[in-house]
């Protein structure tokens, strides 16, 4: 095995290491830019940023470095679903109560849809690496990457979504164990609201037997270890997002990455209660208050929506039991004060050192 792999070579980048996506301010430009230039792919958490709020992002990225990058969207159109705002709002506004904000009414919740927008500017900006969350990116959007040379990277959870991405066009698939921090990368949760969580040990071998496009693995990969162990289960790479979320370039909330520091293995959770989808992350205050009271969420983005005032209150105010702490299971190797490009360098030497050993 090398770490010379054909996905390094596909994108030109010198190590198979990437930088998860982290939406909602983890997954910055400092942070991404500071990923490639140690030799990885960085990508930039795009999902929630408004299209030219994108374009500032993808431009000060380009400020930062010469090498190739990537950004991440959630390939997901839904409207927004108010028939349970009410109670739902009446429920939430306990929390606001103890954060000391306004309480909400009955009104309808309202999601602006930038989804079609902020691809374009993905396609306009000539961004190297296209990935996407919750799906494939739409046909005509497909067509128009691959007339610029852009790659197109998939997030999937079972076989049957990989061979979906390959057929849609996908020039890799990061298969998504239920380790991984952050939103499960399920297309369709009608059938699975807690998305498929399948093990990453179990899931990538599988990926690879069954598609001839690179795969790149995620889900409790934290050092060394786990990128070899990766390559020996097929993958062509490994990414990463919780291993950077204490770093020194990481957008995360001084008080999220203390609660990080802090945590275990057992820490974690799946929980909707944040967004109406599916995702791991540390419990807190504000998921135990939820499960008590035995609602259902609102479909996502609704949920999502309702719940923003709360967790950016509880930003302001430094308190984690009402932020969404997303992470991985492999908490207990997180550090603090590694810059990413550190982290990485320290990544690949751990490798090198395994595979010369072999």
């Amino acid at each position: 095995m090398k770490l010379d792999t054909e996905i390094c070579r596909m994108l030109k980048i010198r190590y198979p290491v990437f930088l998860a996506g982290m939406a909602g301010g983890p997954g910055n430009a400092r942070l991404a830019a500071a990923v490639s230039n140690a030799g990885g792919l960085g990508t930039l958490g795009a999902a929630y940023m408004e299209p030219e709020a994108i374009r500032g992002a993808i431009r000060e990225l380009r400020g930062l470095t010469s090498e190739p990058f990537g950004v991440n969207l959630f390939a997901l159109r839904a409207a927004d679903d108010n028939a349970r705002t009410v109670e739902v709002q009446r429920e939430l506004n306990g929390m606001r109560q103890r954060l000391g904000i306004p309480q909400a009414g009955g009104e309808s919740v309202h999601t602006p849809d930038y989804f079609e927008r902020q691809a374009a500017v993905l396609l306009e900006e000539r961004v190297p690496v296209i990935s996407t969350a919750f799906g494939v990116l739409p046909a005509s959007m497909v067509e128009q990457a691959k007339a610029a040379g852009l790659r197109i990277v998939t997030m999937v959870t079972t076989v049957n979504e990989a061979l979906l991405a390959e057929r849609a066009g996908s020039d890799a698939i990061v298969a998504q164990g239920t380790e991984a921090g952050g939103h499960r990368g399920t297309f369709d949760i009608a059938d699975r609201p807690m998305g498929a969580n399948i093990g990453t040990m179990a899931l990538v071998p599988q990926i690879v037997d069954s598609v001839r496009i690179p795969v790149i693995a995620a889900g409790g990969i934290m050092d060394g270890r786990g990128l070899v162990a990766a390559l020996a289960l097929g993958a062509q790479g490994v990414q990463l997002g919780t291993r950077f979320l204490t770093s020194l370039e990481s957008g995360a909330h001084p008080s999220y990455q203390e609660r990080l520091l802090s945590s275990t293995e057992e820490s974690t959770v799946l929980t909707n209660a944040f967004s109406g989808r599916p995702a791991r992350g540390v419990a807190n205050a504000f998921i135990e208050a939820w499960e008590k009271n035995g609602l259902e969420p609102l479909p996502f983005p609704t949920q999502n929506t309702a719940t923003r005032d709360i967790r950016n209150a509880a930003a302001r105010q430094g308190n984690p039991d009402y932020m969404s702490l997303w992470a991985g299971q492999g908490l207990r190797m997180l550090t603090s004060g590694q810059d990413a490009a550190e982290i990485v360098r320290e990544l690949v030497a751990q490798a090198q050192t395994l595979l010369r050993q072999r």
